[in-house]
């Protein structure tokens, strides 16, 4: 699967979708992407006004989006439908994104148990951690 596959099949409309570009993926297993905070993002008008900066619940959405191309391209087991975020656990944030950062998104598939795959992951600009976590995403079979 190329990367640009990879991005597409992600379930979010390109409004909620939190990575730009994949810079790695082992599939099945790991991913990294890139997302480009312009500062004309429609959340950043209320968060928060004169000094915008994304909310962290964005960077854990940034992550479970990275788990999910990573997991959805793996060539043995069949990508899930309907792929949600369903649990997230032992996040931390340790700082913000401003607008004209770069985030680094990388997520790792830990396991897999039917329609559930956890996954850790973190988003970095530079060598800087800003947030760092597990997410649990869930789907079902995918109809033939």
């Amino acid at each position: 699967m190329d990367f640009d596959s990879a991005l597409r099949a992600l379930p979010h409309g390109p409004e909620f979708r939190f990575v730009n570009a994949l810079a790695s993926l082992e599939p099945g297993k790991s991913a990294t992407g890139t997302y480009r905070l312009r500062g004309d993002e429609a959340f950043l008008n209320g968060h928060f006004p004169g000094q915008p900066l994304m909310p962290a619940v964005l960077m854990v959405e940034a992550i479970a989006q990275v788990a999910g191309v990573a997991a959805q391209s793996d060539t043995v087991i069949p990508p899930l439908a309907d792929l949600r975020l369903t649990a997230i656990r032992s996040v931390k944030v340790f700082g913000a994104a401003f607008p004209g950062d770069e985030l680094q998104i990388e997520a790792e598939v830990q396991g897999r148990m039917g329609g559930l795959i956890q996954a850790t992951g973190r988003v970095r600009v530079g060598d800087k951690v800003l947030a760092e976590g597990q997410v649990t995403l869930s789907g079902g079979a995918a109809s033939a």
